[in-house]
């Protein structure tokens, strides 16, 4: 499991290591053109919360794994497409991926 440190905040966000490899991919992507875009997590022990990602807000992705994780460019695709929507990335933090599974994206309206 892998952790999301947004802003100044010394708590992290958990997230599977593969799901943070994809979402660091694009957050990096949007953020070297000045794009902003929003990431919710849901679980059902926490409820949801969102943040705004903006270049101007630091972010840092911490891995457990020091292995170079194998990127579905499928999945890169639909979290650029979510990101650039209204809706923004809404990550699932209770699916659990399998080893060679492409991460959950849940659609929450």
């Amino acid at each position: 499991m892998g952790r999301l440190y947004y802003g100044n905040s010394t708590d992290a966000i958990v997230v599977d290591d593969r799901e943070l490899a994809h979402l660091k991919m694009v957050a990096m992507t949007k953020l070297r053109r000045s794009e902003g875009f929003s990431v919710s997590f849901s679980a059902a022990d926490a409820g949801r919360s969102s943040i705004w990602v903006h270049c101007a807000i630091p972010l840092r992705f911490d891995f457990d794994s020091a292995e170079s994780i194998r990127l579905d460019p499928a999945y890169v695709n639909e979290l650029a497409q979510a990101a650039a929507s209204a809706m923004g990335i809404v990550i699932d933090l209770d699916a659990a991926p399998a080893v060679d599974a492409k991460p959950a994206l849940a659609v929450v309206a």
